[in-house]
């Protein structure tokens, strides 16, 4: 998506148009691959610092902080992991918080 705006007052003259790319939010897919891309050790888990490592790609200010919120809204088991059955849970968690594209 992108958005027109415009840099001088004349705003007929086509040198004066500056499209700007809009920030569109993450889609549930891009998310899930990017957490699958953050399992660094391929175990199918991700743990509190494959999580933090993923939330400070997404760009959160605090990632350690968030990935250990998404371990208490999504692990459900409690075993500190994110396993392949819970993923969906931190899904919809990181859905929520409104990651952008880059």
């Amino acid at each position: 998506m992108v958005h027109t705006t415009y840099r001088g007052v004349d705003k007929s003259c086509p040198r004066n148009i500056v499209e700007v790319p809009v920030p569109v939010p993450c889609t549930k897919e891009q998310l899930k691959m990017t957490f699958r891309r953050y399992d660094t050790n391929r175990d199918g888990k991700l743990s509190r610092k494959e999580l933090k490592d993923a939330f400070d790609y997404l760009g959160a200010c605090i990632p350690g902080w968030r990935a250990l919120r998404a371990l208490n809204h999504a692990d459900g088991n409690g075993d500190g992991y994110i396993t392949e059955e819970e993923v969906d849970e931190l899904i919809n968690y990181a859905v929520k918080l409104g990651y952008l594209k880059s």
